[in-house]
């Protein structure tokens, strides 16, 4: 059984916001709002200033609050994705509170909409449409079940976090942090 995830290059994305436009095309999401943004967000430790530019969106989360507190049922997990069944929403807005990334949002028709990793391109040679016109390459999108995978390979190679790991929601958006250099002995 597929299980869908998705990462992030921190040392690559640009906040170009190519994710963001090719996801409202797509998506026909309505103007002024979002299934995916881009976020920067400015830190301070011993090393000094680091700023963090990054695409954000729903973290389909294994644990996902969102689905938990739906009265109808309407947000469900297919294949690690988590979904929004339309036919089901009513408009409560209990998902939209229970979502601790603030990925969703109230669309015109009274349902709530979220990033679906462009679910409906599954089974297709085509890719979520914000990994497609990543300029970088930053975002890649594959099958975590499958040990072969970019995705999975990257995740056993590269160093990454999650977002709100406190709130154990088991995020399957991971964001791969920079590869530390070794330091070099001068001669």
């Amino acid at each position: 059984m597929a299980r869908y995830g998705m990462s992030i290059d921190l040392t690559t994305c640009v906040a170009c916001d190519a994710c963001v436009l090719a996801c409202k095309m797509e998506n026909k999401v309505p103007d002024g709002h979002a299934r995916t943004w881009t976020e920067e967000v400015l830190t301070e430790d011993a090393g000094g200033l680091k700023l963090e530019l990054f695409s954000n969106r729903c973290q389909h989360c294994k644990s996902a609050p969102c689905v938990s507190v739906c009265p109808t049922q309407a947000s469900f997990v297919k294949d690690g994705i988590v979904m929004v069944d339309n036919d089901l929403c009513v408009g409560c807005r209990q998902c939209i509170s229970g979502c601790p990334y603030g990925a969703r949002y109230l669309a015109p028709g009274n349902t709530v909409d979220k990033c679906t990793f462009c679910e409906h391109r599954l089974g297709t040679d085509r890719q979520p449409a914000c990994v497609e016109v990543c300029p970088t390459g930053s975002l890649v999108f594959g099958d975590l079940s499958d040990s072969g995978s970019e995705i999975s390979r990257l995740l056993k190679t590269r160093q990454y976090k999650v977002q709100r790991e406190d709130k154990r929601t088991k995020p399957k958006y991971y964001f791969l942090l920079p590869v530390e250099k070794k330091a070099v002995k001068a001669s």
